[in-house]
């Protein structure tokens, strides 16, 4: 099966737990590198016959397709980027699935396609109008996905990820700095946010879910929301590393983040009944495991990719 985004922050989780079951796993990425000694093929999505030349002479069993932009503060500045990326590039993979018969395509969407959001519990059948150029790319392909399964056959699915926390993560991430701070010794001060929720997955269960997705029988839907089962603000949040990290010397103003939508809980149960999936990792648990695995890193002296 092929594994796009392999050298991410999920789709290398992804295809670690597909590795470490014995499945034949196809990782791409757009630049080569090597990841638990096992090596990532160069391969970037917007590049189409370098997609099918990857592939070419192998059963190409699934996708699941977390290559792209993963989050509205990624190339705010370079919108055609995004959109040859997000959307041109998801339409190329599902070409490639859709030419080699493969079983079932999973897309890594977004609760960023909601946008802002009102009602107490959000299911995935309610409007989406996405605010950001990221989240529409997200909806892009979404309806992308739905067309190659119903004009197609292609079994595909979208399952919308909230915010992803955890080991390896590159880009902004406000646990990870409390955590960082505080292994420092040094105090956070974040100037926005105190009453600002936001729901957070750890990253090994977002790749579970995925993976829980792709092997599932039948899908009824083609949408589901996935979050870590959390609704909390910064300074909850706050108070979860406090209890892993005591010395954490963090203060909140108060504010809405300027890079992200106010949104309300998702709602988890179509996934929960129809996949058979929970969140397993609470929030302080996956706020100890990240801490020791960037403790870790620190104190070896590698480049700190958390």
């Amino acid at each position: 099966m092929l594994v796009t985004g392999a050298a991410g922050l999920v789709g290398n989780a992804v295809r670690v737990m597909l590795e470490q079951a014995g499945r034949d796993v196809i990782p791409v990425d757009r630049v080569a590198a090597t990841e638990e000694g096992r090596p990532i093929v160069q391969c970037d999505v917007t590049e189409v016959h370098r997609l099918h030349a990857v592939v070419q002479g192998q059963r190409l069993a699934g996708v699941i397709h977390c290559g792209a932009f993963s989050g509205p503060m990624v190339a705010r500045d370079n919108p055609p980027a995004m959109v040859a990326v997000n959307i041109v590039g998801t339409a190329n993979v599902l070409e490639l699935a859709r030419l080699h018969a493969a079983s079932r395509f999973v897309f890594c969407s977004s609760t960023s396609a909601y946008g802002v959001t009102e009602l107490e519990l959000v299911p995935e059948d309610v409007p989406l109008r996405p605010t950001t150029l990221y989240g529409a790319s997200k909806v892009s392909g979404e309806h992308l996905v739905a067309a190659y399964r119903s004009q197609y056959g292609l079994d595909g699915v979208s399952l919308r990820l909230s915010w992803v926390y955890g080991p390896r993560r590159t880009t902004d991430c406000v646990i990870r700095d409390m955590i960082t701070d505080a292994l420092a010794g040094k105090p956070t001060r974040l100037a926005f946010g105190r009453e600002f929720h936001r729901q957070f997955i750890h990253v090994e269960d977002a790749a579970r879910a995925l993976i829980t997705a792709y092997e599932q029988p039948n899908l009824p839907r083609n949408t589901y929301n996935v979050t870590g089962g959390s609704y909390l603000t910064f300074s909850k949040i706050a108070e979860t590393v406090r209890t892993v990290l005591p010395s954490a010397d963090i203060s909140i103003a108060d504010g809405e983040d300027p890079v992200d939508d106010r949104q309300t809980r998702f709602d988890i149960a179509a996934v929960q009944r129809d996949l058979g999936f929970s969140p397993r990792i609470s929030l302080a648990d996956g706020i100890r495991s990240y801490a020791d695995w960037l403790g870790k890193k620190s104190a070896g002296g590698g480049a700190d990719n958390g």
